[in-house]
């Protein structure tokens, strides 16, 4: 098999496929947006059904979380929001920063005009 062969192969591999999700996994955030800005998203997003199917269960997720929240005593904890699916050529959430207490006082202070 030539090189010219291999890799006409290995471009045409589903976006499911180990081979492009090994790929994908090893690009830098920058690639993956480029990939993503010029519409090839066999390397740089899930196919179709996997989008549809990672929607779905966020959606689900979100219903259980609503139900929980619903069905919920007023004295008890109330849980965390679940945290959705997380898709190729993304980054994991970052955590909020806490506001410091010069921060909200100077936000209470303009909040109130008394600045």
């Amino acid at each position: 098999m030539t090189s010219r062969r291999l890799r006409v192969l290995i471009q045409h591999l589903p976006p499911e496929s180990a081979t492009m999700t090994a790929l994908r996994n090893a690009m830098s955030p920058e690639e993956l947006a480029e990939h993503a800005d010029e519409g090839e998203p066999e390397k740089g997003r899930w196919s179709q059904t996997e989008q549809l199917l990672a929607l779905i269960a966020d959606r689900a997720a979100r219903l259980e979380h609503i139900t929980l929240l619903a069905n919920s005593s007023k004295g008890s904890k109330k849980p965390k929001p679940p945290e959705p699916v997380r898709r190729p050529g993304t980054q994991p959430p970052k955590a909020k920063p806490k506001p410091s207490s010069a921060g909200t006082e100077w936000l209470f202070q303009m909040i109130n005009g008394a600045a």
